[in-house]
């Protein structure tokens, strides 16, 4: 049975989809690498809010794909971008997943790290107001008993005159957190607002500043989440690292590589990507556990052609296209986003998401995918 999928010049083309998925079990605890997925939240579909009104969350349907995640030896990287933090999600939504989060990783033996950030600020703010603002935060997620990650701040990025004010900043929350934090340095291909991150557009420039705030502080570090896009600027500052501080990665473009890691070390992962490919990579991780290498190359580098789509540019919109996959196999009832961002994207995207998808067997039922894309196709106008 073939389905019509539109491309971008508005031809159809017949596809035949994928009739079993890829057998994939929950296996054994990933030892190798510590790897956490980005996890997205489900809206509430029947609540009449509107793009401006407060996000409203389908809770039961967020804490079920989050134990998902932990069943297959996941981390859950909780309240970040691909949770539409700052795009929809707003703090008092992100401090109430927070705390159902935790609870469900604590009741469960899961896994997670939660977003520390500034998005309480709803305008121009000092730098003391900026502190005060992840201090506020940074004791929501200490007291939920996860681990923190420090977020990069729109609202520090507006105030800092230059790298001396992300030193103060970040030095001062640092030397106040009770636990290692994961530091998290977000490109502007992600975040426009974040153009000239620790006090510079030179991203050497940068990358020394992020440095010394490290290596002043280096046992309150577990470690950082680099999301560039570049991954040889990652495997230069994984290089630089101090003993003990670990690289998580964050490049959805290069994540294969970056993983497998060379003779001089290796990346342990943080990825909006593992939300839609979950089981396919801890297997995966599962396989470099044993030293194949080869094997883990094998089971993840065909799903860079579906990460670099669903990431391509405006990147911001790829939570999109995570919600759109989420819907097809099966994590939740409809394909409805907080701010209405389901809108982010055309159909030829999600035509081309869902062959690709398909093609790696990431459906556990590739008939009720089927059905939901035509569904979807037919409220476009294009008729099977």
């Amino acid at each position: 049975m073939t389905i019509q999928l539109p491309d971008a010049s508005g031809a159809l083309r017949a596809y035949e989809p994928r009739q079993e998925p890829l057998a994939l079990t929950t296996g054994s605890p990933l030892t190798s690498r510590t790897v956490f997925s980005a996890a997205h939240v489900v809206a509430d579909p029947f609540a009449d809010v509107s793009p401006d009104s407060p996000a409203a969350v389908d809770w039961d349907a967020t804490l079920a794909f989050r134990r998902h995640l932990w069943s297959h030896g996941l981390g859950v990287a909780e309240a970040m971008d691909t949770a539409q933090r700052g795009m929809g999600l707003d703090w008092a939504g992100a401090a109430e997943l927070i705390r159902r989060s935790a609870a469900e990783a604590k009741a469960v033996g899961g896994l997670i790290a939660c977003g520390v950030g500034t998005d309480q600020l709803t305008g121009p703010a000092s730098l003391a107001e900026v502190r005060a603002a992840y201090e506020e935060q940074l004791a929501l997620v200490e007291a939920s008993g996860a681990q923190a990650i420090l977020m990069a701040s729109r609202a520090l990025a507006a105030a800092a005159s230059g790298p001396e004010d992300y030193l103060e900043v970040y030095g001062h929350l640092l030397r106040q957190s009770a636990e290692p934090v994961v530091l998290h340095w977000l490109g502007p291909m992600f975040d426009p607002a974040l153009e000239g991150y620790w006090g510079s557009s030179d991203l050497d420039a940068a990358t020394d500043t992020f440095l010394e705030v490290i290596a002043a502080h280096p046992d309150k570090v577990d470690g950082i989440k680099v999301s560039l896009l570049d991954a040889q600027r990652e495997v230069d500052l994984r290089r630089r690292l101090p003993d003990g501080v670990r690289c998580y990665t964050g490049d959805d473009f290069n994540y294969p590589e970056l993983i497998a890691g060379d003779e001089q070390g290796f990346s342990h992962a943080l990825l909006g990507i593992f939300d839609p490919l979950g089981p396919l990579a801890a297997e995966a991780v599962r396989v470099l556990d044993t030293g194949d290498v080869a094997g883990f190359r094998a089971l993840l580098d065909p799903t860079v052609a579906l990460s670099r789509h669903l990431f391509q540019t405006p990147t911001r919109f790829y939570k999109t296209g995570v919600v759109f996959l989420a819907w097809l196999a099966g994590h939740q009832s409809h394909f409805t986003m907080v701010g209405g961002l389901q809108s982010a994207r055309s159909l030829p995207h999600f035509a081309k998401a869902y062959e690709l998808a398909d093609g790696l067997g990431l459906f556990p039922d590739p008939k009720l995918a089927q059905e939901r894309m035509k569904n979807l196709l037919s409220l476009y106008g294009v008729n099977q």
